[in-house]
């Protein structure tokens, strides 16, 4: 079993390093491709995401304390 995985990695050493680099340098040359947001439209984003975070928190903790009511008088009879 050992000779067989040392075959396979003698077989495949060259051909798997070459394809991961020229993975690595395909992937970063798309990368430099990509056009980044300014720190305006980060800063706008994180607003964005922060003013629905807080919107959407509230209404689930609004509709969990009228539900925990409602299960708690109409289905436990407290």
């Amino acid at each position: 079993m050992a000779t067989a995985r040392a075959r396979e990695t003698e077989t495949h050493g060259p051909e798997e390093h070459r394809r991961r680099s020229n993975f690595v340098a395909e992937s970063w040359a798309e990368l430099k491709k990509v056009e980044w947001p300014g720190q305006n439209q980060v800063i706008q984003g994180t607003v964005v995401v922060l003013v629905a975070c807080l919107v959407v928190g509230s209404y689930l903790y609004l509709n969990d304390q009228v539900w925990k009511q409602v299960v708690s008088k109409l289905l436990l009879g407290q």
